[in-house]
């Protein structure tokens, strides 16, 4: 599992922009200007995801390669390391279910403007 690989998948969603709002090293991807993965393209050794508060407990529990997120809100971000014991298809369902959280959580409004 690689970096491009893991940055087509994430840009393969729609509505998604990729931005670097931090610094020129860490790539954030976005649905509705909300955050739903994030990397460093510097030093690539896994990325942050949105998570279900209880869903993230569950996973950190069940793989060492899922451990609260550095410098995110701990409760709602999970880091998810390449290459430990989290495979490539595990990784997919996490990155869709980071968008669908963020996506669902988007105005109305907004949704909206993206299908029309």
């Amino acid at each position: 599992m690689d970096i491009e690989s893991i940055w087509k998948y994430c840009l393969s969603k729609p509505y998604t922009e990729e931005t670097f709002p931090f610094d020129e090293k860490t790539l954030v991807f976005k649905v509705g200007n909300k955050m739903f993965a994030l990397f460093s393209v510097d030093n690539f050794t896994g990325l942050n995801l949105k998570c279900d508060p209880e869903k993230s407990i569950e996973l950190r529990e069940s793989f060492t390669g899922i451990t609260s997120a550095f410098h995110m809100n701990k409760k709602h971000w999970n880091t998810v390391k390449v290459n430990d014991d989290v495979d490539f298809k595990l990784i997919v369902e996490l990155i869709d279910h980071s968008y669908d959280l963020v996506f669902k959580s988007l105005p109305k409004k907004m949704k909206d403007g993206f299908t029309t």
